[in-house]
């Protein structure tokens, strides 16, 4: 076991996930790479980060799956003792018509942006709290603050989340855990969602720095909430979308 705090990311096998994960690598810490379905692409990023000089899981599952989120959380306090840091990135977003959409759709995309947190969070708090220090970042986006047509299942989900963030703010900050959220803008990224790519690249024209963000730039901002001089910030959401309107 190792007296290095450790970071629990959710969706790291690639883009933003990623980034954060080697990031808080590059700080020291101890991460657990979890991903849904690529192993390879998670082993990948765990094999990076062991180049840093820390210690690095492989916890593959469903965050979408409250058996799963159980037993991701303890392979990672089983190797590691503790998670002191638990970043919900992971998430769907779906383009559904409205009028379209089921109710499997729903509760789909409910499960794994919002309720994989939920359970996520309930794993690994009673450790912060023995310990006295926790970090948990989620990832609301965009769609927690304008809302997108075709894109309901994502925003109800989102601003769920957002609410999920005050609420735990408020709860735990007295006990020494911090819980914020990050907001991204569009944000390069190797995705193959249909839709994806034409949608972020779309919404450049709205962002004031005239580009899209860089998954690095993305991963500081998690990696200062996480520090100590990252302390007192607590219940916010951080934009990091080069300006958009919000």
């Amino acid at each position: 076991m190792t007296t290095k705090k450790t970071a629990l990311i959710t969706g790291a096998g690639r883009n933003i996930g990623r980034a954060i994960a080697l990031g808080l690598a590059e700080d020291g810490f101890n991460v657990v790479v979890n991903g849904s379905s690529d192993r390879a692409a998670a082993e990948a990023v765990a094999a990076d980060a062991r180049e840093k000089g820390v210690g690095a899981l492989v916890a593959m599952g469903d965050v979408g799956s409250p058996e799963d989120c159980q037993r991701i959380a303890r392979e990672a306090i089983a190797a590691f003792g503790a998670v002191d840091v638990l970043v919900n990135n992971a998430a769907l977003r779906p383009q559904h018509r409205f009028l379209e959409l089921t109710p499997a759709e729903f509760r789909r995309v409910m499960a794994v942006d919002l309720e994989g947190a939920i359970w996520l969070s309930q794993a690994c708090i009673p450790g912060m709290l023995e310990r006295g220090w926790g970090r948990i970042v989620n990832f609301t986006g965009m769609n927690a603050i304008h809302g997108y047509a075709g894109r309901a299942p994502v925003s109800v989900a989102k601003h769920g989340l957002w609410g999920l963030t005050k609420s735990l703010g408020k709860e735990f900050g007295p006990k020494g855990i911090t819980v914020n959220a990050i907001s991204p803008g569009p944000i390069e990224a190797d995705d193959d969602q249909p839709g994806v790519q034409t949608h972020r690249h779309g919404y450049v024209a709205k962002v004031p720095v005239g580009r899209m963000g860089k998954p690095a730039e993305v991963a500081t901002v998690v990696r200062m909430l996480v520090s100590p001089g990252g302390a007192y910030v607590n219940g916010q959401m951080l934009a990091v979308n080069g300006g958009a309107e919000t």
